[in-house]
């Protein structure tokens, strides 16, 4: 039997997620976990403990001599364990490439144990995760003897909160007085909107929508739901950025986390918030895996390519993208809205699971501010409640 297969991804947050459908399709073919070997301590959060990942090996930074990332070095050197290992290297850009194969050489990896994305044409209008899915059914040569695996495995992402998660941000809405309240997420930033010298200048980032337009979408949900909180998510370092949209909503239940929401607390409060209006990034991708009902705006990106998946069967809206529309501001404020409104809600299924799962964990109170929060009648109660 085949060692772990070894998975190679140097991407952002949204990269690594569309990497799940692939890792769970990995193991099914190998009868054995995958180990990730990736960019970033997201990668750790999303993947330690996943049932089709044995372990995550990863790094913070990929820039530079291969021989002055200590970080890198080591992560290679480790590499050395992994040569009996079917490798997928799942990166197609050039200069991350001149990362990967150094490693590789340096761990002494077997030519005819790797597999190269790059050598698996992308088709047109192709999303990223079918054509990840294509890649897992390649061999590499020391392995033909492992058989395909069928169809009918999921392909989108599905990446649920481990209880450690779930209990931190019970805590953590608890402290800030947001228990029992709907919650509606906004996602403003993405990955350029902060230079070393503060905000980008919105003509040069396709990705921004005006601090105006988020105020008034806060204002209208708000509208919608009086008794709601809209939660402005973002890291510390774009607390400013948020701070900003804050101010102009200038409304009591409009939250600003100054110190940023942590990766695994986010990760949780998504899987039981009412919805989420994002840019284009990461975060986005992480809300549709978990199961939140999404609106997802596009600047210059391909949708086809690029659109948040839900492997639980949450609704996700895009508005915008390529071919028409090469800009975010370009998306008119009641457009947004009037999709906000119209998202579906969790599946019933889903939405019941959820509720089912407060009730066990934190008794009725809990159950109860489960079901208010995804707007579903609470459990009937057996007669010896």
């Amino acid at each position: 039997m085949p060692a772990h297969p070894v998975v190679i991804r140097f991407g952002r947050l949204g990269d690594t997620i569309l990497l799940q459908p692939l890792l769970h399709k990995l193991r099914c073919r190998y009868g054995e976990k995958c180990i990730l070997v990736s960019l970033g301590d997201y990668s750790r959060v999303l993947y330690e403990g996943d049932e089709d990942v044995a372990e995550v090996r990863h790094f913070d930074k990929q820039h530079g001599s291969l021989w002055f990332n200590p970080q890198r070095l080591r992560t290679a050197l480790s590499m050395r364990a992994m040569r009996g290992a079917p490798i997928y290297i799942c990166e197609p850009d050039v200069r991350t490439r001149t990362k990967v194969r150094p490693m590789l050489s340096l761990a002494a990896i077997p030519a005819d144990h790797c597999v190269f994305i790059e050598d698996l044409p992308l088709h047109p209008d192709e999303h990223w995760v079918d054509w990840l899915m294509r890649f897992a059914d390649e061999t590499p040569t020391a392995f033909n003897d492992v058989p395909s695996v069928g169809p009918g495995l999921p392909s989108a992402p599905r990446l649920l909160p481990t209880k450690a998660e779930q209990n931190g941000a019970r805590v953590w809405i608890a402290e800030r007085g947001l228990e029992g309240r709907p919650l509606v997420l906004l996602q403003p930033a993405n990955k350029r909107t902060l230079r070393w010298n503060g905000v980008r200048e919105a003509e040069d980032d396709d990705k921004s929508w005006p601090v105006e337009r988020w105020a008034g979408l806060a204002r209208a949900m708000l509208q919608e739901m009086p008794h709601a909180s809209v939660l402005l998510c973002g890291s510390a370092a774009e607390a400013g950025y948020l701070t900003a949209i804050g101010t102009a909503a200038d409304h009591p239940q409009v939250i600003v986390p100054k110190d940023g929401l942590p990766l695994g607390y986010l990760r949780a409060v998504m899987h039981t918030a009412h919805s989420m209006v994002s840019v284009d990034t990461g975060p986005a991708h992480l809300a549709a895996a978990v199961g939140c009902p999404l609106v997802v705006l596009f600047g210059n990106r391909w949708p086809s390519q690029w659109a948040p998946r839900s492997g639980v069967g949450s609704a996700v809206t895009v508005l915008g993208g390529l071919p028409q529309v090469e800009r975010v501001d370009r998306i008119g404020l009641d457009q947004v809205v009037r999709s906000w409104r119209q998202l579906p809600p969790r599946p019933e299924p889903l939405a019941r699971k959820l509720a089912e799962n407060a009730l066990q964990s934190d008794g009725w109170a809990g159950c109860r501010n489960v079901c208010r929060t995804l707007g579903i009648d609470e459990p009937v109660r057996a007669a010896s409640s």
